[in-house]
């Protein structure tokens, strides 16, 4: 039976000014067994203590105005819904209740005006965690099904803020002379210092950033398939691994996964930036080698691997090979490698199998291995290397301490999980979801504690909640670094249309 509840409010009450009204809790309300629907889903959740307030909508067809008041140590914060039922908060006041509550919890009740009469939900909690996220998001936005480059970019976000810029875009308006990809953004060690992404098509090469300045280079040689991709840069030397893949996508009729992306041939490269010199790390017909990935100390190169020789017929063309393994789409599983690497010789060593993903029948995806050494990070689905629309993706952790491979359970979810990356102090990763509606992947943030547990994961807060409706873009390779990139759009748009750039020199190994 729902009880009358009466709240005495101090004469003195905590009041801010939204929608140009004062906020005050209901002094009558009836209390009822239920959490309130919010969107997003920002209950009871682990949350970094310097994150942008978590705006939400009150999901309720019977309210007409809502209230929340969120309280821990220090004065409570309140908010107030303007007519969409969007309740926001103010980020000064945000910022002051994070800053008293870090480490501890907040209290999260919400009030829903029903006709006359006043409502309160269940209280939900913020954990406020004592570790920070690195403040700077970078991500590309792109056409969900990832087979048209028209007008994307890649973005910077302030997590602490509502600040966007872009670090590069390719055309506002649509100009096929402007119109070119650009992928693979990437960073060493979470520093915004040094910095490479790639244009493809129309002044197509790799652009990379160091010193305030950038230049274009040219990663290509008779004996490479293409130019290389997935970057990992060193954390110690000025060198950066890729793989070079020959890729294609195919497209389902009736499969609801709708697009398959597809290694044909690929192997993995060591660039050096300084020398602008490239060679081959592994190089093979039949194995293909992609998405490599350094440890902290640069001692060892994590890779997936895939064995395609079963499915290819000895001597097939090229134009035969790819339809042998598009036929076979479903059955090609990539396993976790890793092989060693001596910065002093700069010579690498054998291959160690790390997860047999494949006598499971699992495939495995870009690994990355946490700032502290101990944990491999990693997509795995049911087949394939390019996890983006495979609902079967999760996110899973190998401990190269224990051994111990599990699925981040409190951080996975019934869509597909794909790019993800750390934080420099290892305790928050993002990554992209499509469990929001299915079709565009929003970037979401977890928390990762110290006993090698992810908790429910949350999206990114926006100014209005609705962003995460209205934006027909997918967010796509999500990495998080400490600091901002430096290097104005105008520098690297100077860099992508002045020149066709250096060629790196190839150097056998």
């Amino acid at each position: 039976m729902k009880k009358l509840y009466t709240l005495y409010i101090y004469a003195a009450a905590v009041m801010l000014m939204a929608c140009g009204s004062r906020v005050e809790i209901p002094a009558h309300y009836t209390q009822v067994d239920k959490q309130a629907e919010i969107y997003p889903d920002y209950a009871d959740i682990v949350i970094p203590p310097n994150i942008a307030p978590l705006n939400f909508i009150l999901r309720d067809t019977l309210a007409t105005a809502a209230v929340a008041s969120l309280s821990g140590n220090g004065e409570p914060l309140l908010m107030q819904s303007d007519g969409s039922l969007t309740l926001s908060a103010d980020t000064a006041e945000w910022r002051s209740l994070l800053a008293a509550n870090r480490g501890g919890i907040v209290k999260v009740d919400v009030y829903a005006l029903h006709g006359q009469e006043w409502v309160r939900y269940r209280s939900h909690t913020l954990t406020v965690a004592d570790e920070e996220v690195d403040r700077y998001l970078s991500y590309r936005l792109i056409e969900p099904g990832y087979e048209l480059y028209r007008q994307l970019g890649i973005y910077q976000r302030d997590l602490s803020s509502w600040d966007v810029r872009p670090i590069y875009e390719n055309n506002r308006e649509y100009d096929d002379s402007e119109n070119h990809c650009i992928n693979c953004h990437n960073y060493r060690a979470n520093d915004a210092s040094d910095m490479l992404f790639h244009v493809r098509s129309n002044y197509g090469g790799t652009i990379i950033v160091q010193d305030g300045k950038a230049r274009k280079v040219q990663i290509k040689d008779s004996t490479i398939i293409t130019a290389g991709v997935y970057p990992s840069w060193h954390p110690k030397d000025n060198l950066v691994a890729f793989s070079t893949n020959k890729t294609g996508q195919t497209f389902h009729l009736y499969h609801p996964e709708k697009i398959e992306v597809m290694d044909e041939k690929s192997d993995l490269l060591l660039y050096d930036v300084t020398r602008n010199e490239v060679s081959h790390i592994l190089r093979s017909d039949n194995e293909l080698e992609t998405f490599p990935c350094w440890s902290p100390e640069g001692d060892r190169l994590f890779y997936c691997n895939a064995d395609v020789g079963p499915y290819i017929e000895p001597g097939s063309p090229d134009s035969t090979r790819a339809m042998q393994l598009v036929y076979h789409y479903d059955s090609i599983c990539y396993n976790l490698m890793s092989i060693p690497f001596d910065r002093v010789t700069r010579r690498f060593g054998e291959p160690r199998m790390e997860v047999d993903a494949a006598s499971m029948g699992r495939s495995i995806t870009f690994p990355r291995v946490s700032p502290d050494g101990r944990y491999v990070l990693y997509g795995q689905g049911r087949y394939g290397q390019f996890h983006i629309w495979h609902k079967s993706s999760d996110l899973w952790v190998k401990d190269l301490q224990t051994g111990n491979c599990y699925a981040l359970h409190q951080a996975n979810s019934d869509d597909v999980e794909s790019f993800h990356s750390w934080s420099s102090n290892g305790r928050w990763i993002a990554f992209s979801s499509r469990r929001m509606d299915g079709n565009y992947t929003r970037t979401f943030l977890a928390y990762f504690d110290t006993e090698g547990q992810a908790h429910k994961a949350f999206v990114i807060p926006q100014e209005d909640p609705e962003m995460n409706v209205l934006l027909l873009k997918s967010y796509n390779v999500p990495e998080l670094t400490r600091n901002a990139v430096a290097i104005p759009t105008a520098d690297l748009r100077s860099c992508i249309y002045g020149s066709d750039g250096e060629n790196a020199k190839y150097v056998p190994r």
